[in-house]
């Protein structure tokens, strides 16, 4: 008696690493209430562990280092790496680890984790379009990428100081936009 295999989808997981100079790590927040001030954190590590055919199974991870904050003001910088803001010293790093990937529409995910911030750490949904289908990069290596954002407010994470306007208002705004444009590699 012949046996024919049919050949079936692999389910098995692919790790991806974090390529930082291919991503960025942006936030955004108001500035006196008028305006939006922006910043990057270019040091920045991960992993993904996709799980192609399950995506609800993948699982990632990813760590900023919070000294390496750049929002082009070097005085602003200093003052927000201080114990006003993310106390560097005493934070080196920010992190986020899944919880649940879910897909929500075609290309589309809801990725809901734990978002570590000035030591506290907080459950966070991800609005993340991808990952795109797989590339081959001139020099051989496997790549996809994700987009994805959120909101939180910096008050939940323990970063409340602020000072009142002359004019009425404050001059940092609560709400804080995340943005992260990540490319991974096959590892």
């Amino acid at each position: 008696m012949t046996t024919l295999a049919i050949p079936q989808p692999s389910t098995a997981a692919t790790t991806w690493n974090i390529d930082p100079v291919h991503s960025s790590a942006e936030f955004k927040v108001k500035h006196m209430m008028i305006s939006n001030v922006r910043g990057h954190f270019p040091k920045l590590s991960g992993t993904l562990t996709l799980n192609e055919s399950a995506v609800a199974k993948s699982h990632v991870e990813a760590t900023i280092e919070a000294a390496s904050i750049d929002t082009r003001e070097p005085q602003r910088d200093t003052h927000l790496k201080s114990a006003d803001f993310l106390d560097v010293e005493k934070f080196p790093t920010l992190s986020f680890k899944s919880t649940e990937i879910k897909a929500v529409h075609d290309g589309e995910l809801a990725v809901e984790g734990d978002l570590t911030i000035h030591g506290v750490t907080r459950k966070v949904v991800f609005n993340v379009e991808g990952p795109t289908p797989a590339a081959r990069d001139p020099w051989g290596n496997t790549r996809v990428a994700i987009s994805a954002t959120t909101k939180i407010q910096r008050k939940d994470f323990g970063l409340t100081w602020n000072a009142a306007l002359e004019t009425g208002g404050i001059l940092v705004g609560d709400e804080v936009t995340i943005t992260l444009d990540v490319q991974f590699v096959k590892a």
